[in-house]
């Protein structure tokens, strides 16, 4: 009898020991680590800028091209036009490109930029959102030359996901135009 009562409880411990207890996971946050940056000097037809050593640069024949970063899955597409009193056209173009945009985006941030000292003057956009590009920008020395340019991603713009790249190429982004210089 005393051997049946011990059955039985090691039993009852048995199956009332197995239970697991759920436990709410703590929240987190994705994280992701870029590399520091370190530039070279592009030099192209018409100007000359800083850029990112993990992108790679592709001219195109029509004076165009692609600073390329496929580890992040983002390009930058820079075009070059020349100015031949049409100033106000392409400004009006660049700003209507930028204002495209405005349909998907939450929050479109202007930001000039102007260096005289290197007669470059222009503008930065910041979009912020679910629109097609996280930023644009273009630089013009108001006589001979015009670049502008846009950052895209190789995906469905999902802000959420696409941020932490997107903040890290906008730094890029203002690099090139900042350290933009007409040859």
């Amino acid at each position: 009898m005393r051997l049946r009562i011990l059955m039985a409880l090691g039993l009852l411990w048995c199956a009332l020991s197995c239970k697991d207890e759920a436990l709410p996971k703590p929240k987190a946050m994705l994280r992701l680590e870029y590399p520091e940056v370190q530039t070279n000097r592009a030099n192209v037809d018409r100007f000359n800028f800083e850029y990112n050593t993990i992108a790679q640069i592709k001219e195109e024949n029509d004076g165009s091209l692609t600073i390329d970063y496929p580890s992040l899955k983002g390009a930058v597409f820079i075009t070059y036009k020349e100015v031949d009193g049409n100033l106000d056209k392409l400004l009006s173009d660049a700003q209507k490109l930028s204002y495209e945009h405005v349909v998907k985006a939450d929050n479109i941030l202007e930001q000039p930029f102007v260096n005289n000292e290197d007669r470059v003057y222009g503008m930065f956009y910041e979009v912020k959102g679910d629109a097609a590009s996280q930023a644009q920008f273009y630089a013009t020395d108001s006589i001979r030359n015009f670049v502008t340019g846009s950052l895209y991603f190789y995906a469905k713009p999902n802000y959420d996901s696409i941020y932490p790249a997107a903040v890290y190429l906008q730094k890029d982004i203002r690099r090139v135009m900042e350290t933009l210089r007409w040859n």
